[in-house]
């Protein structure tokens, strides 16, 4: 009669828990390579011609309603010409950074306010479609 008794059945937890750690390792990797690590343009215009040039001294990154990105603080365009006034205009390298979505308009609206400012070294920041 012995062998006709009822088993009552188990749940083996152990592989279920080395499936769930290996599912949190896996989103969690795939999570930190979705999150830019430089900048905060995706998609920058490209250029041909492009070419390196040093770190800028100032850098300005137009974001497309009207204000400017400098050092972290959103500043509009009067306030970018005191900033660049507030530097030595004659020696300050400035690089204007816009991303594919930023019109010509806005573009132009940087490049007058830094111009405004006294800064004559003024570049323009690209991604090179050449390798």
């Amino acid at each position: 009669m012995r062998y006709f008794a009822v088993k009552k059945a188990r749940i083996e937890i152990i592989p279920m828990i080395d499936i769930m750690l290996f599912l949190l390792v896996f989103f969690a990797m795939m999570t930190l390579r979705m999150i830019p690590t430089s900048g905060h343009l995706s998609k920058m215009p490209t250029s041909s011609t492009a070419t390196k040039i040093p770190s800028p001294k100032l850098l300005v990154e137009v974001q497309g309603n009207g204000q400017f990105l400098v050092e972290g603080k959103s500043l509009l365009s009067p306030q970018l010409t005191q900033l660049v006034r507030s530097h030595n205009p004659e020696t300050l390298a400035v690089t204007i950074a816009g991303g594919a979505s930023v019109n010509l308009q806005e573009l132009m609206n940087a490049i007058d306010a830094v111009r405004s400012g006294g800064a004559t070294q003024v570049g323009l920041a690209a991604k090179n479609v050449n390798p």
